[in-house]
Parts: C-alpha cells; structure tokens; sequence
C-alpha cells in the first residue's frame, strides 16, 4: 500500500526499511517452518521486535519524497536484497537465544530429549544464515554497481559500504566454524549466530545514527536518543550466553561420568 501510494519501493528510510526486515524474517521463517515448529515461533517473536522498534517515536512513518540519489531501480534491487538478509541473519539471532535458554533448561533427566532440540536448531540456524550471507554478498556486490553509477566508483571505504563488508566477513567465519577443530560444536556456532549479529545493528543502525555521516546517511533521518534500556538488554545476553555455558559444561560433564561408569 506504501508503494502504491508513494509511488516508490517502500525501503527509503528507517521505518521502511524495519517493515521490510519484518517481512523478510516472516519469509525465514515459514521457509523452514515445514523443519521446525521452533522456527515459526521464532520469527513471530523477530517479527513483533521488529514492528515494535519501527513504531518508536524515533522513526517517523510518514510518506516523503525520494532523495534524488535514490530515483533508481537499484532502490529495488540493491536495498531490498541487503534488508531482506538483515531478516534471515536477525532469525539465526533469535535461534542462537533459543538455544541458549534450552540450555539452560538442561537438566540430568530430560538431557536426552533437550538435546534433539539443541542439535536440530543449529542445522537450520545454519541454513538460515547460509541464505543471509549469500544476499548480503549480493546486496554489496550491486551496491557498488550503484555506487559506481552515482558516484563514479564501485568502493570509497564509505562507513556504510565498509560495514556491510564488515557482515560478510563476520558471517563468512561464522558459516566456517565447523571446519575448526578446536572451536566447532553447536554451543559455539549458536553463540557466534548472537554475536555476530552485532555487525548487523551497527550497520543498519549505529553507522546511520550514532558514529558517523558518510554518502549513505540519506535516509537515516534525526539521531534518535539511545535508550536505555538496550544496555540491560546486552547484559542479558551476556548473562544468558555465561549461565547456559556453564550449565552445559556441568550437564556434559555429568554425562560423560554416566557414560564412563
């Protein structure tokens, strides 16, 4: 309906470009819903997030008129292939805390039928963050194929261009993990597919609002307050990735001593 009214692919700005991300994570989502139950629920809580910070005061929902850097058919394109990955690596996010919590919940009794969870999630966790990785690739190849067209260059070192560089650098290691000896295993990979999730927020949103301004800071809109709130969020993940190590260190220990016995 933005689009039709607008007469412009609805992802120019902030607000947008979060409805989009919606979208996209309902579209991980019920691709491997067929997978796992786990999954739906997990993009319908990445959905809700979502929408819910898109209708924060900080993001303005009116129809404006395009930046005329944008009036190009690699709106379509460039954006909407970077924004959609933004909503498959955001639902790896929300498997990795999934995971955590089961963990967690791990107890010498119910170890066994836990564990199926906790050994099925990262495989379509994997999945999920192979397909984001491959459209971010993509959304960065053509945007310096845009770049190229508006500005005379395909790569300047932008804030923004080096961030997203930044995203596939990060998930091309994450995918890789498992060819690591010493670091492979479910536990890590799940903690790598939160953390790693960093890189994204600070492309989408601390490049375009709080460190820097570059050629890419068009649509970012008014700096909006940082809330506070987000620090008691990260020091509940910390918390939660700390606590479910060492539950998991106790459990496996546990096991091995039934095992060995």
């Amino acid at each position: 309906m933005k689009w039709y009214l607008s007469g412009h692919a609805p992802w120019s700005n902030g607000y947008e470009a979060l409805l989009l991300v919606s979208w996209a994570s309902l579209l991980a989502g019920f691709s491997f819903s067929k997978y796992s139950r786990i999954t739906l629920a997990a993009t319908t809580l990445l959905a809700f997030l979502t929408l819910m910070t898109a209708s924060h005061s900080s993001y303005d929902p009116q129809l404006t008129n395009l930046q005329p850097v944008l009036k190009s058919y690699w709106l379509i394109i460039h954006v909407a292939t970077l924004t959609i990955s933004y909503g498959f690596l955001g639902l790896g996010l929300v498997l990795g805390l999934f995971n955590m919590v089961i963990y967690i919940l791990k107890t010498n009794h119910n170890y066994k039928r836990l564990s199926l969870i906790t050994k099925e999630l990262p495989y379509i966790n994997e999945m999920t963050i192979t397909i984001g990785l491959l459209l971010a690739t993509v959304g960065t190849f053509l945007g310096g194929v845009w770049a190229n067209e508006s500005w005379g260059r395909y790569w300047g070192w932008d804030a923004k261009e080096t961030w997203a560089l930044v995203i596939t650098v990060v998930y091309t290691i994450i995918i890789h993990l498992r060819l690591a000896p010493k670091i492979k295993g479910e536990f890590i990979f799940n903690v790598a597919s939160i953390i790693g999730f960093g890189s994204v927020l600070m492309t989408f949103i601390g490049v375009n609002y709080y460190f820097t301004k570059g050629l890419h800071s068009y649509g970012s809109g008014d700096t909006p307050v940082f809330p506070i709130y987000l620090w008691f969020v990260l020091s509940f993940i910390i918390a939660l990735i700390i606590i479910a190590g060492i539950n998991k260190r106790r459990i496996d220990k546990f096991q091995y001593q039934v095992e060995e016995s």
